[in-house]
């Protein structure tokens, strides 16, 4: 198995020993997806040079030479011509069904469907003829005849392709009539995701989404024609199949027929209430995202700018949701410690390993719905959603002289998984609910605009205290590999008595980083230092660990969760780790469910950027140097991480769930 050595230009020290990555591991590429729904690709001659490897197009009288295979629309794209879509997205297979991106090739007797025509020879296209304008506007008046409701009612009003495109080709009456009733009932049975089926265009975005990029499998499309729906299995209501509430089928949904389950009402109810202690954490993917609803873009963080909309639209405290980050960090990190010091020392077979990081809830629910007997892999401390639900309703409520049943906590969360998550039995220990209401960043955006703040044009201010000293490490959360990331830094640290810098400079930990689907890394300690007073309740000293290497992976997206799931039960490399990080949606939280629509890889990877621009500014970046964190250890989780008190109110269970139904 080849490995690669980490440059010594990233090391302050090239004599140092690098973090290894092993980019060769083999999964299987297997997927859920049937034949209509799977990603089609036409295979290109390799050598760009070999006899039609590249081929000539002409598309509005602008020539450009392509690789064979690709499609006119992406040709179209790179001549900066626009051509109207609706079922396609960049991050989706080809369906082909609306055909709205219709144009007219030279020699054929039909229109074409731009996004599903690749260019296998020189062709000409025209784009906007009379022919083609026809066309989509006779599509458009199709599908607005089965549109019921009034667009301004709507969640998507303003931020609608069905609406944008109407508008586009100046449709001004409804050609074939408009729907002055509903025909399907409003699906509200989740916590996390809405459904209604009046507004679907039948895109089949989300069915692919759900199929094909996170391969969970909740959604189809039955019946054939006039009676086509997308449906669950046998028609469940939402609440009752398999959906992991990833929402990833809302950020691709071009209408309104799919919506986040917004509390915002009980929030403003919450914050009137004069009896009401009202405070929001705010996790670092939203506000790197929210400016996009704001007109900016993407990747302009509005941290700062946001604490003070907050306040000015009523909520009494405003905290850091990255404070939590790095309690997590602490309590996670040494529950792997000790898993370790029993598999290794102990030689106590009934550790389960690797342990799976917990902090999504999209994950863990695809967990205990297809590979229930993983659930003693995940780690058993709560997101740090929960945590500070739970610190907020314990000691914060004490510190403060509060009764905790007038505290109401808000978690700004790029997630709509998170409000299931808000609302799991088992996140109650503190004896009330842990997080009371989950807002996404499109949520509160509607907030801070109904209260008729101009979030861009905000002074700049701080977190409150107790809980608003943070770290970079916190903030990492963000990006795909930043939970891993963060553990690193603090392990590294804690174990071989080593500043991080020695290995990568300015503590960046480049392995880990990335858009790629799974990511793989080694570590090897070759010298280990005195055990920190933190954890010396756990271990005496760390000799046990010297000479070993630690393993560990990243993935982002159920499908790429799934390939390493098969890869461990086949006893594959992946299954030798110690550790692996798993984040249900693609980038991780900066794309969730709850983040501004549209997205995109390029958009994903410009908040990514966002994320550790502000990392790099924070003075502190790992976890255990946190002085918030040292506090509440020294004042109220007195006996350390993964203590009883701390098991209490910041660790949890999971629940084996059927595969079908629920």
């Amino acid at each position: 198995m080849k490995s690669w050595a980490v440059p010594a230009q990233l090391r302050n020290d090239p004599s140092e020993e690098p973090i290894m990555t092993d980019k060769n591991i083999k999964l299987k590429e297997e997927s859920r997806a049937p034949v209509s729904s799977s990603v089609q690709k036409f295979a290109a001659p390799q050598n760009e040079k070999a006899i039609g490897a590249t081929i000539t197009v002409t598309i509005d009288d602008k020539q450009i030479k392509v690789p064979m295979g690709t499609t006119i629309l992406e040709a179209a794209k790179k001549l900066n011509i626009h051509i109207p879509t609706l079922c396609y997205h960049e991050d989706l297979c080809v369906a082909g069904v609306c055909r709205i991106c219709a144009v007219e090739v030279e020699g054929q007797r039909t229109l074409q469907a731009s996004c599903a025509y690749p260019i296998t020879a020189p062709i000409t296209v025209r784009t906007h003829t009379r022919k083609v304008r026809q066309a989509r506007r006779h599509i458009l008046d199709l599908l607005l005849s089965k549109h019921y409701g009034e667009c301004y009612a709507c969640a998507r009003n303003n931020n609608c392709e069905l609406q944008a495109l109407a508008k586009e080709y100046g449709v001004d009456f409804f050609r074939f009539g408009h729907p002055d009733k509903p025909r399907f009932e409003v699906d509200r049975s989740s916590y996390s995701v809405v459904r209604d089926m009046d507004k679907c265009i039948l895109c089949r975005r989300c069915v692919r989404t759900c199929i094909d990029l996170q391969e969970v499998g909740v959604l189809e499309v039955a019946g054939r024609s006039e009676a086509s729906k997308v449906e669950t299995f046998v028609d469940k209501p939402l609440g009752e199949v398999v959906c992991i509430n990833c929402g990833q089928c809302i950020n691709r949904c071009p209408t309104g027929a799919l919506r986040a389950n917004d509390p915002a009402d009980e929030v403003w109810a919450a914050i009137d209430d004069p009896a009401k202690h009202v405070v929001i954490q705010t996790a670092p993917s939203p506000r790197a995202g929210i400016g996009e609803c704001f007109g900016l873009e993407p990747g302009q963080p509005l941290t700062f700018q946001m604490n003070t909309a907050l306040r000015l639209c009523g909520f009494d405290k405003v905290f850091d949701t990255n404070f939590s980050a790095d309690l997590t960090i602490i309590e996670e990190g040494t529950e792997l410690l000790i898993r370790l010091y029993k598999a290794l020392v102990q030689k106590d077979k009934s550790v389960a390993l690797p342990q799976f990081t917990s902090c999504s809830p999209g994950w863990v629910k695809f967990l205990e719905h297809f590979y229930p007997e993983y659930i003693p892999n995940l780690s058993s401390a709560k997101s740090p959603q929960q945590m500070f639900g739970a610190v907020i309703k314990t000691y914060y409520a004490k510190l403060m002289k509060i009764d905790p049943k007038d505290i109401v906590t808000v978690a700004l969360m790029p997630c709509s998984a998170k409000k299931f998550e808000c609302n799991r039995p088992e996140m109650c220990d503190s004896g009330f609910k842990d997080i009371d209401y989950g807002l996404t960043t499109r949520e509160l955006a509607q907030m801070i605009s109904e209260a008729g703040i101009n979030l861009p044009a905000m002074e700049k201010s701080d977190f409150d205290d107790p809980f608003g000293t943070a770290t970079g490490s916190g903030v990492i959360f963000g990006a795909t590999g930043g939970v891993m990331e963060a553990a690193l830094r603090t392990v590294i640290e804690l174990v071989t008595g080593k500043k991080v810098e020695n290995f990568f400079d300015h503590a960046d930990i480049i392995p880990v980083r990335g858009m790629e689907g799974i990511r793989y890394a080694e570590i090897p300690i070759k010298e280990v230092g005195p055990v920190p007073d933190l954890v010396k309740h756990v271990v005496k000293d760390w000799k046990w660990l010297k000479g070993a290497t630690l393993k560990v992976a990243v993935a982002h997206g159920t499908a790429n969760a799934k390939r390493v799931m098969e890869n461990i039960k086949a006893g594959g490399k992946l299954s030798e780790c110690h550790f692996i990080e798993f984040m249900a949606c693609p980038g991780g939280c900066i794309g969730g469910g709850g983040q501004p629509i549209p997205t995109s890889p390029a958009i994903r990877a410009a908040r990514a950027r966002a994320i550790y621009a502000e990392d790099t500014a924070y003075e502190v970046r790992k976890s255990h140097e946190n002085p918030a964190i040292e506090r509440i250890y020294n004042e109220f989780l007195k006996e350390g991480p993964c203590s009883h008190l701390a098991h209490k109110l910041l660790h949890t269970h999971y629940t084996p769930r059927g595969k079908y139904i629920v």
